[in-house]
């Protein structure tokens, strides 16, 4: 079987499953499992596979069509033009977060060594972020998840970033220190619709999509607690469902010790990012 006819199979297959974007996902993950860039998958696409690779990529092609994320299977995943290792504990950082992390980056370089803390840090996308692109930032990333801290740091030491990250459940194991930025990008997803999700997405760790039963329950949290950790003047920043825009502006408003609060758009024009001051 060469690349070609592997590629077009496996495609079949997907397609046939209702996989999203059949054509690319086959495609990547023969990447993978030859370990050659796209380049070679064009060029050299009457290529014979060996019988391993054939059953190596259909093996994965079938993992595939039961909702198993490809990111999952590759361990992989760009975000900031960065390689960052995924697994099933952690969401899987996604181009809409890119958002977030590049609005955080603007306030940060405005500030003299900026102290940043992520809080629900996951694979450490957000945290690592920062660092690379802010190098004179001081960064702690905090999850409630044990593995998702092994993540992080595995990403930490990967891409060569000095962050710390700690398990807490949002601020309870952190010293009463504060900061110039609170960056989040929380679980907001309401309980109910967790199950009406496709099912790639239920694949990931439902402690990431959780948040609670009107998706709201972080964003009450953090923007209650983060007042004691940050510094006047300092900013508070969140990443929001597309439809979450007024609900979380009212519950930071109702706080009365923000200001100067505004809503940035995703690069579809859905409401993403939410940044409110520090009176």
């Amino acid at each position: 079987m060469t690349i070609k006819e592997a590629i077009t199979k496996g495609m079949i297959m997907l397609k046939s499953n209702n996989i999203e974007s059949p054509k690319l996902k086959s495609r990547l993950l023969l990447q993978y499992v030859l370990d050659e860039p796209r380049q070679y998958i064009i060029v050299y696409d009457k290529k014979e596979i060996t019988k391993k690779q054939q059953w190596e990529y259909f093996i994965n092609i079938e993992k595939l069509t039961k909702g198993i994320p490809l990111q999952h299977i590759t361990h992989r995943q760009e975000f900031m033009k960065m390689d960052f290792f995924v697994d099933e504990n952690t969401l899987i950082p996604r181009p809409d977060t890119e958002i977030l992390v590049e609005e955080v980056i603007k306030i940060a370089k405005q500030k003299y060594n900026p102290k940043i803390l992520d809080l629900c840090t996951g694979s450490g996308a957000i945290a690592i972020s920062l660092k690379k692109y802010v190098p004179n930032s001081e960064i702690i990333g905090i999850d409630i998840s044990e593995k998702a801290i092994e993540v992080a740091n595995k990403n930490a030491n990967k891409l060569n970033v000095d962050v710390k990250f700690i398990k807490s459940d949002l601020f309870e194991k952190l010293k009463k220190e504060k900061f110039d930025i609170i960056v989040s990008n929380p679980p907001y997803i309401k309980k109910e619709e967790i199950k009406k999700l496709s099912k790639e997405v239920q694949k990931e760790p439902e402690l990431a999509l959780d948040g609670g039963i009107d998706g709201l329950d972080f964003y009450r949290k953090i923007t209650s607690q983060a007042i004691e950790y940050l510094k006047t003047e300092s900013f508070l920043c969140f990443e929001i469902g597309y439809n979450q825009k007024n609900d979380v502006m009212q519950i930071i408003e109702d706080q009365q010790n923000y200001k100067n609060i505004y809503c940035k758009k995703d690069l579809y024009g859905y409401d993403r990012v939410i940044v409110a001051q520090v009176i």
